[in-house]
């Protein structure tokens, strides 16, 4: 998964997290192979002291949280005894004391860590570790759905740009249903349908079969314009509650118009949905 596409799933999280508990600032980063994790997404912070710290397994919150792979927690970080204290000036310097720190884990390997945090030494209650703990699965469903969407179907030939293809697609499919001009709207709707047609040819050449040679389980398969939306929106890796908010809709219509495009493909997940209307080229 491209680095970038990772990025925008974090700050998802973080923003769904801040907006659910009130906290004050939210951080968070990713690991990636041969690097330490660092912190590489912010939302509330006022001054640029964590941004980019690399945080070693045992050190500090986080990196308590990356070893022992499960959430950990302080009320006043300057004086808490239970962690290391390698990180105090960077946290000193936002103000940072009461602290949360949730691994992000796909597949029992921790991929990230989620924090969240206030200025006063408060204790953080039930709810706030809730909310915390849902951010981290929300992100820890959206990376999981992205690495076997790349295991199960092979890259187009055009490597990560294509990641830009498909998250630009998603967007004008999004936008398409709110403009009310209908001739404007069926021109967008026809560079969605240029996107989508393109992706057959990279995908049956890297399959090994020719453009016409694409499954025939999925020959002549009609989504309606809705489902197409509720597929690139959780195509991503989104979850039926984002891919609401994206598209104005009631999470239990969204499940419905997934669960109608899942039978069209003869698909038992959204995993299978997804890799389904890739290779029937419905999407890029």
């Amino acid at each position: 998964m491209p680095e970038r596409m990772e990025a925008v799933e974090m700050r998802a999280a973080l923003l769904r997290l801040r907006r659910a508990t009130g906290l004050q600032v939210v951080f968070g980063g990713l690991l990636h192979e041969g690097r330490p994790l660092r912190i590489a997404e912010l939302n509330g912070a006022v001054t640029p002291a964590l941004h980019g710290l690399a945080i070693s397994t045992g050190s500090g919150l986080g990196g308590k949280c990356l070893a022992l792979s499960r959430p950990c927690a302080v009320t006043d970080y300057p004086s808490a005894r239970h962690i290391t204290h390698e990180y105090d000036g960077p946290v000193s310097a936002e103000g940072l004391r009461s602290v949360i720190a949730v691994p992000v884990v796909v597949r029992r390997k921790v991929r990230g860590v989620l924090y969240g945090a206030l200025r006063d030494a408060l204790p953080l209650g039930e709810r706030v570790f809730d909310a915390a703990v849902a951010a981290a699965r929300d992100l820890e469903q959206a990376l999981a759905v992205r690495d076997e969407v790349r295991r199960h179907l092979p890259e187009p030939p055009s490597g990560p740009s294509w990641e830009e293809v498909r998250q630009a697609h998603g967007e004008l499919r999004e936008l398409a249903p709110r403009i009310a001009d209908p001739e404007l709207r069926g021109r967008l709707l026809a560079v969605c349908g240029r996107l989508e047609t393109a992706s057959t040819a990279p995908f049956a050449a890297a399959s090994g079969r020719s453009p016409g040679g694409l499954p025939g389980g999925w020959a002549g398969v009609t989504l309606t314009p809705r489902e197409l939306d509720v597929l690139a929106a959780v195509a991503p890796g989104a979850t039926n509650a984002a891919a609401a908010e994206r598209l104005g809709l009631r999470p239990e219509t969204v499940k419905g118009y997934l669960r109608s495009a899942m039978r069209k493909l003869g698909a038992h997940t959204r995993l299978e949905a997804v890799v389904a209307a890739r290779r029937a080229g419905l999407l890029p």
